[in-house]
């Protein structure tokens, strides 16, 4: 990979080879970040030739990925997904402009495709045949789908609470499901061990370096849709912290390419009920774990497993932390609903409520403009979008049941 240096390790600097089956650092067991030669990067390609490839996938960014150039590309669409200018939603909530990403337009339905789609091509490169993760819902789907499609055997540990919408697509799409009986924690342990034995390319985006490479692409689309022009803030829902780590990565990529000239404030937002990196961020105290107390299972992550890079790049954006509770979480999936028509999960919505509550605490000035990523569709969380959107009318076909349904609920008369 001529556009690769090496992997290094945010904690002792110790630099390996960036093979395709690293993971932690040899030498001390801290995260490895992968490095890139930006000069390089910089002169085999423009701002020009991304606009005149015509694939739309995370791969029009190919020198900006750790890939080999005869690295067969997985065969599902990934990427690609529209930035909506939401004049209406950021004028009712009091800035001067916001955009939405939706990532819940991927293959299975969030931004998770995004890693699984590197994990796929990294574990061929390392000629695995089987690959294996924990996660709670949406990076356990997303594998399933893109390694089915690729031809790789899973195994996925999910925690019992895991919603049915995310379980069933691990079935379907012919995954090794083990459900376990505890916390997301419990389930990753289990997970390591199990990998570790059986010797499975390992998926978890918290070890290995490779799967916040896939992640940083949305921010690499962000850039590009706004015409290498940044908004002022990014707002992410936060779990483990790959998300966000993956994001700011992409930013500063760009940024040290010479393909943007400004970076982003990071808005990390997370549950009230587990928010253990905000919680550090804003008591400047090491973090701590917490209870997972939220109904945004995909961000319920009270032993978060990338929490130095994570910490890192709210610090070095400036970013501005917000928590929210799960009524608020509700409240953005119907406003961005009937909004922007936007339908999100609760962790996929996180990101948008937080930026209405930062509005409302002062945190945001009025005048900011902010880009907020969806990261899951509605659909992955049936019963909690019925929760914030109510139930339907229900009634017989009676004409007259209907005008006192309608002047019980004030419709037309």
């Amino acid at each position: 990979m001529k556009n690769v240096i090496s992997a290094v390790c945010i904690h002792c600097g110790h630099e390996i080879e960036a093979a395709p089956s690293i993971t932690t650092c040899p030498k001390c067991g801290g995260i490895l970040d992968i490095k890139y030669d930006y000069k390089w990067i910089s002169a085999h390609v423009t701002r020009e030739d991304m606009a005149n490839r015509a694939d739309r996938t995370m791969w029009r960014f190919r020198e900006f990925l750790p890939v080999e150039g005869t690295a067969r590309r997985p065969r599902l669409r990934v990427g690609g997904s529209p930035l909506y200018d939401c004049q209406n939603l950021a004028d009712r909530l009091g800035i001067r402009k916001l955009y939405v990403k939706d990532d819940g337009i991927n293959p299975t339905a969030s931004l998770k495709d995004r890693a699984s789609a590197m994990a796929v091509v990294k574990a061929e490169e390392a000629g695995a045949d089987t690959i294996a993760c924990s996660s709670t819902g949406n990076a356990a789907s997303s594998l399933a789908g893109n390694a089915a499609a690729a031809g790789f055997r899973t195994y996925i540990f999910v925690p019992s609470r895991a919603p049915k919408g995310k379980v069933s697509q691990l079935m379907i799409f012919g995954a090794n499901v083990i459900s376990v009986k505890g916390s997301y924690e419990d389930t990753f342990r289990l997970s390591a061990e199990a990998i570790d034995r059986w010797g499975w390319y390992n998926r978890n985006a918290a070890i290995n370096p490779y799967l916040m490479e896939g992640k940083k692409t949305v921010a690499l689309e962000i850039a590009e849709q706004l015409n290498w022009k940044m908004t002022d803030y990014v707002a992410i829902s936060v779990g483990d912290g790959c998300t966000i780590s993956g994001v700011w990565k992409g930013f500063t990529d760009l940024y040290a390419a010479g393909f943007i000239d400004k970076l982003p404030r990071l808005i990390s937002v997370q549950a009230e009920g587990c928010c253990p990196l905000n919680r550090a961020i804003q008591t400047n105290t090491a973090w701590e774990p917490m209870e997972e107390n939220t109904i945004a299972d995909s961000i319920a992550v009270g032993v978060p497993r990338n929490p130095d890079k994570a910490l890192n790049a709210i610090r070095e954006s400036n970013g501005v932390c917000v928590n929210v509770s799960d009524e608020e979480i509700l409240a953005a999936m119907r406003l961005l609903g009937r909004t922007c028509g936007v339908f999100g999960e609760p962790a996929g919505v996180t990101g948008t409520a937080g930026v209405k509550k930062a509005i409302e605490l002062g945190l945001i000035p009025s005048d900011a403009t902010v880009t907020s990523v969806v990261t899951g569709n509605g659909l992955k969380d049936t019963a909690n979008a019925i929760a914030a959107a109510g139930e339907p009318i229900a009634i017989a076909p009676d004409m007259e049941l209907l005008l006192d349904a309608f002047r019980k609920t004030g419709g037309p008369q």
